[in-house]
């Protein structure tokens, strides 16, 4: 059986797409969570082109490039999770508003 590989212009251009929806739901979602979420997003559509472009060169490079990303991502949703979870307990809402009450 034949491999089908996707052009790279297709994976960059869904990779783009991604990205963008992840930037729009950070910019207009009030909600701590679904800013994490869209920021995963990003970071996924960050790999895609990673994985793409090195699968375009036959490199390695992107695929160690999506190792790292992942790993950033692991830490990215431990951090943001365990604030979430005091920002919560702390005024029992998760919007963006409540952040700004912290006093330091």
């Amino acid at each position: 059986m034949e491999a089908v590989s996707v052009p790279l212009e297709h994976g960059l251009v869904l990779a783009a797409l991604l990205f963008s929806l992840g930037l729009i739901g950070v910019m207009v979602r009030r909600n701590l969570l679904f800013i994490l979420m869209s920021l995963e997003i990003m970071l996924n559509s960050t790999a895609l082109a990673f994985i793409m472009v090195g699968a375009r060169w036959a490199k390695p490079d992107g695929q160690v490039m999506f190792m790292l990303i992942l790993t950033v991502a692991a830490a990215e949703v431990a951090v943001g999770l365990g604030l979430l979870l005091q920002l919560h307990h702390r005024f029992r809402s998760l919007d963006t508003n409540a952040a700004s009450h912290l006093r330091g």
